[in-house]
């Protein structure tokens, strides 16, 4: 009987620090976390003649996940995802050297039909 409720007592522990890790690793609840902003620059406007539209997101984000967050958060339809990681340039001030934060770029690709009125743009 004893053998038994260390047994127990064994995989309730085991279980509660599965539960531990899944709740302290970064999890994705809301989709807005993951689009921090949207990419204003001539070739991403250039980019939205294609239906295809360029955001700045969370760098440990996937294509999966960027494709469910642009879905939900806009109500559209994505046929695609390209993501890009840039690195941070090495910026030289008075006081010595620094560095740019990396950023991760995504290119998202729209159904024929769907668009998104982010800039506030003419509708064409």
């Amino acid at each position: 009987m004893a053998e038994q409720t260390d047994t127990q007592t064994d995989t309730q522990t085991v279980t509660d620090a599965v539960v531990e890790t899944a709740i302290t690793s970064k999890t994705f609840t809301d989709p807005r976390d993951l689009l921090i902003k949207p990419v204003v620059s001539e070739k991403s406007y250039a980019l939205l003649d294609e239906n295809k539209y360029t955001f700045v997101v969370d760098p440990r984000a996937n294509k999966t996940q960027i494709k469910q967050a642009v879905e939900t958060v806009f109500q559209v339809k994505v046929t695609g995802v390209n993501t890009i990681n840039r690195q941070g340039k090495r910026k030289r001030t008075r006081t010595g050297f620094g560095k740019r934060s990396n950023t991760k770029r995504a290119i998202v690709t729209l159904a024929e039909g769907d668009r998104i009125d982010i800039f506030g743009g003419p509708v064409s």
